[in-house]
C-alpha cells in the first residue's frame, strides 16, 4: 500500500492575502520607539544652498554615532570594574563596527571642494566640532582630558555637568590599567593614583606590561583585551585622519570655524595614538 505525502500546510500569517496591521489609535509603535519624526525634522538649513542639507545631517549623525560610542565604553568601563573582561570585551568589538559606520561618515562629505563648502559654511558663523559635548565625553573615555574643554558648555547645564562628571572619572584605559594591576602587573602607583582628570601620559612600566602579555605568557582573555583595544584605538586615529584629509580638500590651511586653527590642528591630532603603550610594546616583543 503506498502512501503519498501530504501537501504541508501554509500558515495564515503566510498567506499572499495578509496585510500589515495598519490601523492605531495614536501614532505607530514604530514612531513611539524611534521617534523618527523627531529625527527627520530636526534638520534646519541656515543657507539656500542644497548642499548644506547633507553637512547637516552628516554632522547630526555623527553626534548619534558619538553618543552610541560613549554608551559601549561606559559599559566596558563598568564590567572592567567588576574583573568581567567578557562583557567588556563585547562592549568594545560592538564599539569597532560602530566606529566603522562613524567613519563611513566622512564619505558624503570628504570630496568637498573649497567653492562647494563656501556655499554654506558662512551658515555655520562660530560652530565648529569641537564644540561638541558628546564628542568631548568620548575623547574623555579615551583619556583625552583637558578641564578647558569644558568652558565652551558653560551654557548648557545639562552637557557641563555630564562633562564635568567625565573629566573626574576614570577613563576606559585607566580601568584597564587598574585591572592589569589587580591581576598582578606591576603597574605603578603614580599611573593608578594619577589625577584621572589630566591628559594620560605614556608610562614605561605599562609598556613593559603590554610587552609581558603580549610575549606569549600572559592569559588569553587580556590578550584579546589589548587586541580589541588596539582595533578601537586604530580606527579613532582613522577617525582623525580623515578628518583632517575632508577639510584640507575643503578649505585648505584657512583657519577653521570657532576660531580653531583648522588643518593645523587636525594635523597635530593625527600624529598621535589613544592607549599609546598598546602600539610601542610591540616592539618588545
Amino acid at each position: 500500500m503506498s502512501h503519498q505525502a501530504q501537501p504541508t500546510p501554509r500558515p495564515a500569517e503566510a498567506s499572499e492575502h495578509a496585510t500589515p496591521h495598519l490601523d492605531f489609535d495614536g501614532t505607530t509603535p514604530y514612531e513611539d520607539y524611534v521617534h523618527a519624526d523627531v529625527l527627520t525634522h530636526l534638520q534646519h538649513p541656515l543657507s539656500d544652498d542644497p548642499g548644506e542639507m547633507v553637512f547637516l545631517i552628516t554632522t547630526q549623525v555623527m553626534e548619534l554615532w558619538f553618543t552610541c560610542l560613549v554608551h559601549e565604553w561606559e559599559t566596558a568601563s563598568r564590567a572592567l570594574r567588576s574583573d568581567d573582561v567578557p562583557a567588556a570585551i563585547a562592549a568594545l568589538k560592538r564599539s569597532v563596527r560602530e566606529l566603522e559606520a562613524l567613519n563611513a561618515s566622512w564619505r558624503p562629505l570628504a570630496q568637498l571642494t573649497p567653492a562647494q563648502f563656501n556655499g554654506y559654511r558662512g551658515a555655520l558663523g562660530e560652530g565648529s566640532g569641537f564644540q561638541s559635548a558628546m564628542y568631548r565625553r568620548l575623547e574623555f573615555l579615551l583619556g583625552e582630558k583637558s578641564a578647558s574643554m569644558l568652558v565652551p558648555h558653560r551654557g548648557s547645564p545639562r552637557a557641563h555637568r555630564e562633562l564635568e562628571k567625565a573629566l573626574h572619572e576614570p577613563s576606559l584605559y585607566d580601568e584597564v590599567l587598574r585591572l592589569l594591576a589587580r591581576r598582578g602587573y606591576a603597574i605603578p602607583a603614580g599611573v593608578l593614583d594619577r589625577d584621572v582628570a589630566q591628559r594620560y601620559e605614556p608610562s614605561p612600566a605599562v609598556e613593559a606590561a603590554w610587552a609581558d602579555i603580549y610575549a606569549g605568557d600572559g592569559p588569553e582573555d587580556l590578550v584579546r583585551l589589548g587586541e580589541v583595544l588596539t582595533d578601537v584605538a586604530e580606527l579613532v586615529w582613522r577617525w582623525r585622519n580623515d578628518h583632517l584629509v575632508a577639510t584640507r580638500r575643503a578649505m585648505g590651511a584657512k583657519p577653521g570655524t570657532g576660531g580653531s586653527a583648522g588643518v593645523a590642528w587636525l594635523e597635530k591630532r593625527a600624529r598621535t595614538y589613544v592607549f599609546p603603550e598598546l602600539w610601542t610594546a610591540r616592539s618588545y616583543v
